[in-house]
């Protein structure tokens, strides 16, 4: 028989996951894809509470904020355009009331660690291997509100720097007991890096997996979204117009690799008929607005 792609079996796995299940989904904007897939199912979960990260450091300095419970105040904002903003997150922690956006922070940050105290099974998406830093003062920043570009410098960790960032995670959700953590890259095509320079920042973060996966097998897992796309799918058609962004197609069938990988019968049993009780919710709203 002739074949024309290889699928990769995501099939088997020495753990899984429960329909009870505490989740908690961090990293890039791929992150909100299976996540929103898993909220529609049903599951208690908990995504991208201060937006998208997506390099290692950044992610890492996150999980220690909140499980070392160091949290923000006045000397962590920046004045700018609309107000004071928080580079280390979304540019929704930005305004011009200064304690809103500290609290809104804070809050997040002691959710995320109750979240992670409670047992929960964490998965961290890593988008990049680039890093923006202040470049008065070289401080780390997650996200670079629209700032100018002058006011930043870009570069690109290595592969000891990012392992080192996420065996700090590891060790952090370890001691606060988190039941395991999966790592993933993300498909996202980071494009406007270069396309040989987002070949080296995946390759990166894959090479650092590996090497912390390997120091913790017991607890660190890897899911391979990016290979389904890259090796799997290999088309186009997975891609939004965009051609960076997965497709709903796409992301549908990431996640039933997903489902395959994580799920008993029992948990896509129940995952399946919260699904459809969720589509006969939003159908009944969508009448309800017609009317």
């Amino acid at each position: 028989m002739v074949k024309f792609r290889t699928e990769i079996c995501t099939a088997g796995g020495s753990w899984k996951i429960s329909a009870d299940e505490k989740l908690l989904f961090i990293g890039s904007c791929f992150s909100d894809e299976i996540g929103r897939c898993l909220a529609e199912r049903g599951f208690d979960i908990s995504v991208n509470p201060f937006g998208p990260l997506y390099n290692p450091l950044s992610i890492a300095n996150c999980f220690r904020r909140a499980l070392e419970g160091e949290e923000y105040d006045d000397t962590d904002l920046t004045p700018g355009p609309r107000g004071y903003h928080c580079l280390d997150y979304a540019t929704r922690f930005s305004g011009d009331d200064r304690a809103s956006i500290l609290e809104g922070i804070n809050s997040r940050l002691s959710s995320l660690k109750e979240r992670v105290g409670e047992g929960a099974v964490v998965f961290v998406t890593l988008g990049t291997s680039f890093v923006y830093e202040l470049a008065d003062g070289g401080r780390l920043v997650g996200n670079c509100h629209k700032f100018p570009a002058s006011m930043f410098r870009r570069r690109m960790i290595d592969v000891k720097e990012a392992a080192d960032a996420l065996a700090a995670i590891v060790c952090l959700l370890r001691g606060n007991g988190a039941r395991k953590l999966v790592f993933t890259v993300s498909p996202i095509r980071h494009l406007a890096d270069g396309f040989h320079e987002n070949t080296l920042s995946k390759a990166t973060l894959h090479l650092a997996i590996e090497h912390v996966r390997a120091e913790n097998p017991d607890f660190v897992d890897y899911f391979p979204s990016f290979e389904i796309v890259m090796d799997d799918l290999r088309d186009y058609r997975a891609y939004a117009d965009d051609l960076v962004h997965i497709s709903s197609q796409g992301v549908a069938y990431i996640y039933e690799k997903f489902e395959e990988r994580f799920f008993t019968a029992d948990t896509r049993y129940i995952a399946a008929m919260a699904r459809k009780k969720y589509l006969s919710s939003q159908h009944r709203q969508i009448l309800e607005k017609n009317d």
